[in-house]
């Protein structure tokens, strides 16, 4: 089984070198690993004392970054490097200022693992949520390397708890402590005889929780909302922008935002073509056109965090996927938050959902019916949601009070 496991590595490789001549963010994702051992042979000083930190994408990061910020803050000689597998995640963060060194992480072959670990001798690394590198957690237990999941989400229909999975469950063997999200996490571990494990609780509430406490000021964005309730778009696909498109029609004065996932020209023309009335983007906007609308639709990122201090309530787009994007950042600001059926998989859905603070719609009359219910009652919907935040944060100083049991 595990030669099966490198043979679809290498097959999977394959398959995005063949792609990557058709899309860019494969060809990110193949170019950014060109040559990748010496390129961080080359960079890193072996002097450093380094923690290592790999995420997915950019959303595993955001649950790893409060734990390296008071990481640093306690021991300020370490240096922080974070490896990414997604383009996504590496493009937006390489020039992080938090961080020390980021690279895409060499392909998990038992060779790059154990360069890799040679080059940079982590003093100790952590994995967020998913991330289970066979080779990698592998090399990192023989190097006696205490190695941590972070946030960590388990169910049991994982590769690890099936029959034909023990090979693979041999990886869960590598982790010093796992700290997970949620009790059902915890309990299917000591059920598999594992119990080197904290709930700890998800560290994204800690991010989002203090990014609400000082976020950046968009005074265009303050200017378009008024007085007026506003409602937002966050990270939408095609469902989403079609229930908030059919919305605009029966409520034509409605102050709306549109922040899609996909801001290329193509997606930015459909949406403004759905919506048969005078739209604005956020590029183009400024202090004497800016409320000239009622419709901004959003053409840049790293804007949306912030914007949700200024709306009242957010449609999150995957909800109709089963790829539920960040429900907590608009949460944390106090936005009463709907998403699409399929969120199961993201536990902190059905949690806001029983806070009363979040509702799951179906389709566009639906939108129209609970956006009826939250108007009945907004202010108590919204602290509902707030107050859903404020009592799950903490997740990082618990993990950081278990590392100094473990001596760091």
């Amino acid at each position: 089984m595990s030669f099966l496991y490198h043979i679809l590595l290498y097959f999977y490789s394959f398959a995005v070198s063949i792609f990557s001549f058709f899309n860019q963010k494969a060809k990110q994702w193949i170019d950014g690993r060109k040559n990748i051992l010496q390129h961080i042979q080359s960079t890193v000083n072996l002097a450093d004392e380094i923690v290592w930190f790999h995420c997915a994408s950019l959303g595993e990061y955001e649950q790893a970054k409060p734990v390296i910020e008071k990481l640093k803050q306690h021991n300020p000689s370490f240096k922080i490097l974070v490896t990414f597998f997604s383009p996504s995640g590496y493009e937006i963060r390489k020039n992080d200022p938090l961080l020390d060194y980021v690279f895409y992480l060499p392909i998990d072959t038992k060779y790059n693992a154990q360069q890799f670990l040679k080059i940079t001798k982590p003093k100790m690394a952590f994995f967020v949520k998913y991330e289970f590198w066979f080779n990698y957690i592998n090399q990192l237990k023989q190097n006696n390397i205490p190695t941590y999941l972070i946030s960590g989400v388990f169910r049991d229909n994982q590769l690890f708890f099936k029959w034909y999975g023990k090979w693979y469950k041999k990886v869960l063997h590598g982790f010093t402590h796992f700290f997970v999200q949620n009790n059902y996490s915890k309990e299917l571990l000591l059920a598999n005889n594992f119990t080197n494990v904290t709930l700890s609780g998800d560290t994204r509430f800690d991010r989002v929780y203090e990014n609400s406490l000082h976020p950046k000021q968009l005074p265009l964005i303050e200017k378009f909302k008024g007085n007026s309730l506003l409602i937002i778009g966050g990270s939408t696909w095609q469902p989403e922008e079609k229930i908030l498109a059919d919305y605009i029609k029966l409520n034509p004065e409605q102050k709306l935002i549109i922040a899609p996932h996909d801001i290329s020209e193509k997606h930015l023309i459909e949406i403004e073509k759905n919506i048969q009335q005078k739209t604005l983007r956020y590029s183009k906007a400024n202090n004497e056109n800016i409320t000239s609308t009622t419709i901004l639709i959003v053409d840049s990122i790293g804007l949306l965090a912030n914007m949700y201090q200024y709306s009242d309530i957010a449609l999150i787009g995957g909800g109709f996927t089963g790829a539920l994007h960040n429900i907590l950042e608009p949460a944390s600001f106090g936005n009463v938050v709907l998403f699409g059926p399929k969120h199961h998989k993201f536990h902190e859905a059905d949690e806001i959902i029983a806070f009363n603070g979040g509702f799951s719609i179906a389709n566009s009359n639906d939108f129209v019916k609970k956006i009826e219910l939250i108007l009945s009652n907004l202010n108590e919907y919204k602290t509902n949601s707030k107050n859903y935040i404020n009592n799950n944060k903490g997740a990082t100083n618990q993990l950081l009070n278990k590392l100094n049991n473990y001596g760091k």
